[in-house]
């Protein structure tokens, strides 16, 4: 699974990979937790891309209560084509979520430790993604929401957790954003690097650059 991630680089250094408007700009955050608002990018017509904010949770559009969201974060690829609740979506409503990294947490002696992951260049990248417009029908309240698709762990990450994000690049963004099966675009996934971080980012009111840094006995 994907249950926390990080995003800082510039807006316009993501732009620049993934070709969309920097129309504006993302606060650097450290330790993006599920119901936040995050960065995403999707497609405008035929030939534009456009970067929203969504809020991470998935609240389909049937749904009555939206608490149902901190349920749906993640959407496994294997199923997303026919599951009911994502597979609408996933035939009209993909999306990139942006991010620098992610958090995985290990099973050891004396309880999980955290690893921090990202791309061996230290670039930004996207993970797969699936949004959705809900309305509240009491309130009126509108949002759209979103949830990242995982896939089974890569040979790397398997020591760590048996699920990962589906990790994309400029190319198999455009795949995913044009509709392709995602079987397309988990194949052959980026060199990946990773490092036990300090247990502070449990916290998902922790927040800063130190969150990521290499912890002291790892």
């Amino acid at each position: 699974m994907c249950g926390r991630f990080a995003f800082w680089s510039p807006t316009e250094a993501a732009a620049a990979l993934f070709d969309f408007d920097p129309a504006f700009a993302m606060e650097p955050r450290y330790n993006i937790a599920p119901s936040l608002d995050i960065a995403a990018v999707r497609a405008a017509g035929a030939e534009r891309r456009e970067l929203v904010k969504l809020r991470w949770g998935f609240i389909p559009s049937w749904a009555t209560d939206p608490s149902i969201g901190n349920r749906m974060i993640n959407a496994r690829a294997e199923t997303v084509a026919e599951k009911p609740a994502f597979r609408n979506a996933y035939r009209k409503r993909r999306c990139l979520i942006l991010a620098d990294g992610f958090y995985e947490w290990r099973k050891e002696k004396g309880g999980k430790t955290p690893y921090f992951i990202s791309l061996a260049s230290g670039e930004p990248f996207a993970f797969a993604g699936l949004w959705e417009p809900w309305t509240d029908k009491e309130t009126g309240e509108s949002r759209e929401t979103a949830t990242i698709v995982t896939t089974a762990a890569s040979d790397f990450l398997a020591t760590l957790h048996d699920r990962m994000p589906v990790v994309l690049g400029p190319d198999t963004a455009s795949a995913w954003l044009g509709g392709q099966p995602v079987e397309a675009v988990i194949d052959n996934p980026p060199e990946l690097r990773a490092w036990p971080v300090e247990r502070q980012v449990n916290n998902a009111r922790t927040e800063g650059p130190e969150l990521i840094k290499r912890a002291a006995k790892g």
